[in-house]
């Protein structure tokens, strides 16, 4: 994939961004020296083990063996190839790779580069189809169903739903509603295409096939919630069915799109791309978790915009690890009915466990956000999240302890309290401040149930002993298609050419001294000796192989992760006399050569074959390499 840019573009790119702030538009940052640090989202991370080194602009999480530049940090976040990251890094930083016409999802004429990149993309084998083509069809789909709210006749009950539930038109617009007409095939009779473009349809969830083999349209007869990801692209649709359209495909209220390669609804949540800057602003960096569209769009009309949405389905490990990357407080806002407090025992856990700081706002019996906004404002609204949001685990408690008589029902107290202790024991052995918080909780703990914190404290002990660690923190992420290359294995199997190759990084004016002796063909390591013969070929191209062009010249994450460990590792000129350890390096080297000649040269010594000249020759020669090899120095007369 390297060579479908150029590297000029690559560095272009590179240097137009700022590893600093791009970390920082995912992860929360904290200075540490020069450096900065921030919570791993690639493991479960209680201390903040990825580090962001400004100068060098990299990054390495050293827990997780992960790291690289801009590009592998992309590749790792979003789930992509190195040219998806590119071009996303690209479009940031306001860089044209190449001349086109850029598809507008605001525009609603023929596209005719989205028509052939469909028909090129309609599948003929087992290749997938690519993500770019999947992202342009996606925004395509999205424009024609919001053109179809906005101007359709057929459209009008959708029109009047929005009107009747507050949804302005500026919030139809900022959200890119739309709506798919009552017909099955509306969508492809817009794409004026036959199988190969109901393919790329189907691909990212707009269509669905029959058992012949036809297509229908998924959403018909639905008001529809375009789902974008983070970086604001549209990747799938929530569709709400209405009464006047009771044909729709399935009888659901509410119809996601199904799990394609552009969406999870495990990793998405509503509305994040046009929250994320107001949860940055915010003092408390805290974001609102609703559980429907509408809730999600109202709070934004009424100032709330750090406000997100589920998409239908249980707040699950993933979006918290999400949420994290750009809040430190979570408000979950849950329906003031009997199944708002059963989703919030449901999620408790969960928090619990990532140690989030999770406040839980339940609204006034039957009330859900959307409603409650729209009668009672703003003011009132912000006055229950002031007032009323509780912390998890002062909810937990009001849960477990509503209707014991704590004082007298010595047994309903005590499975009361097991259940707090159970708890706390679900989330990781705290540190730090979360230390000072469990601390807390146990004297609170101590207090309500009039029980020796002591005893507490052993039974949470006894409890953590006995559950598997690890067990509620799993890796969602799974086994990298990609094994990493780790130091720190290949420091034990070829110590002498990481450290050849960590030199070469640290001072390109070694290069052409390694050059006299080593060739690439030396290197049995296959990571250092594309390093190595990646530095050899920018030489003779009149390029310095600094640690920053050879980050170009792969696009592998896990040889990015390699490169910025063998920088980071290497000791300092001031430390070191590089030139010295280069010349050791060679001297061990021509010494590790001399011993594999050795056994061949006395071979040699006892074949006739050689007359008696040729052998004092070679065993002037092993004598030379047994005296370099002890440093003893050429006897002299006398």
């Amino acid at each position: 994939m390297s060579g479908e840019f150029s590297l000029d573009a690559k560095e272009q790119v590179r240097e137009a961004t700022d590893i600093v702030d791009l970390v920082g538009s995912y992860l929360q940052l904290q200075r540490k020296g020069r450096a900065y640090v921030a919570l791993c989202p690639w493991h479960d991370d209680s201390r903040p083990s990825l580090q962001v080194n400004p100068e060098r602009q990299s990054f390495k999480c050293w827990v997780c063996d992960i790291g690289g530049d801009v590009f592998s940090f992309i590749m790792k976040m979003e789930g992509v190839e190195f040219r998806e990251a590119l071009e996303m890094l690209a479009e940031r930083a306001g860089i044209e790779l190449k001349p086109h016409r850029p598809y507008s999802p605001g525009k609603f004429s023929a596209d005719p580069e989205l028509a052939e990149a469909l028909d090129e993309a309609a599948p003929t084998g087992p290749d997938p189809i690519d993500k770019k083509t999947l992202y342009r069809a996606a925004a395509w789909v999205e424009a024609q169903y919001h053109r179809c709210l906005c101007e359709a006749p057929e459209a009008e009950p959708a029109r009047q739903y929005l009107k009747r539930r507050g949804i302005t038109d500026e919030s139809i617009e900022a959200f890119h509603l739309g709506f798919a007409p009552d017909r099955s095939g509306w969508i492809l009779e817009q794409a004026e295409g036959g199988s190969g473009r109901a393919k790329v349809l189907e691909a990212i969830g707009a269509l669905a096939a029959r058992d012949d083999g036809s297509h229908y349209d998924r959403f018909r007869g639905r008001l529809l919630f375009s789902i974008r990801d983070v970086q604001g692209r549209p990747v799938g649709l929530g569709g709400r069915v209405l009464p006047e359209t009771s044909s729709a495909a399935s009888p659901a209220k509410y119809v996601n799109s199904p799990e394609t390669p552009l969406f999870s609804k495990s990793n998405l949540l509503y509305g994040l791309d046009l929250a994320k800057e107001a949860i940055r602003r915010d003092e408390n960096k805290t974001v609102l978790v609703m559980e429907g569209y509408t809730d999600c769009i109202v709070a934004h009309q009424h100032g709330f915009t750090n406000a997100v949405a589920v998409l239908g389905t249980a707040l699950g490990q993933q979006h918290v690890k999400i949420l994290q990357r750009y809040a430190d407080r979570v408000v979950l806002v849950l329906d003031g009915d009997e199944a708002g407090q059963r989703r919030a025992n449901e999620v408790l856990d969960l928090f619990i466990a990532q140690q989030v700081d999770l406040r839980i706002l339940t609204l006034p019996a039957g009330a859900d956000p959307c409603d409650f906004l729209q009668d009672n404002g703003a003011e009132a609204f912000q006055s229950l999240l002031d007032n009323e949001a509780v912390d998890a685990l002062d909810h937990a408690l009001r849960a477990v302890t509503q209707g014991v008589d704590l004082a007298n029902d010595v047994h309903a107290a005590s499975e009361a309290l097991e259940k707090m202790v159970a708890l706390l024991a679900r989330a990781p052995r705290p540190s730090g401040q979360a230390r000072f918080r469990e601390e807390k909780v146990l004297s609170r703990l101590a207090r309500v149930f009039g029980v020796a914190e002591t005893d507490i404290r052993a039974r949470l002990s006894q409890i953590r002993r006995r559950m598997r660690p690890g067990s509620f923190s799993p890796r969602e992420d799974g086994p990298s298609d990609e094994p990493p290359v780790r130091l720190a294995e290949l420091r034990r199997a070829v110590p002498g050419q990481c450290e050849l190759i960590e030199l070469i990084m640290a001072d390109s004016g070694l290069l052409d001294r390694a050059r006299e002796v080593f060739q690439s063909e030396h290197l049995t390591s296959a990571p250092c000796r594309r390093i190595f013969e990646t530095c050899c070929r920018l030489a003779d191209e009149g390029r310095v192989p600094t640690p920053d062009r050879l980050m170009l010249e792969f696009d592998e994450p896990a040889m990015k992760s390699l490169l910025v460990e063998l920088d980071e590792s290497c000791p300092t000129a001031e430390a070191v006399d590089r030139a010295a350890l280069l010349e050791e390096l060679i001297q061990r080297f021509k010494q590790r050569q001399a011993d594999r000649q050795l056994p061949g040269q006395v071979a040699a010594l006892k074949d006739e074959g050689l007359n008696e000249s040729q052998k004092e020759d070679l065993l002037h020669k092993m004598m030379e390499q047994l005296r370099a090899r002890h440093g003893i120095s050429e006897p002299t007369d006398g």
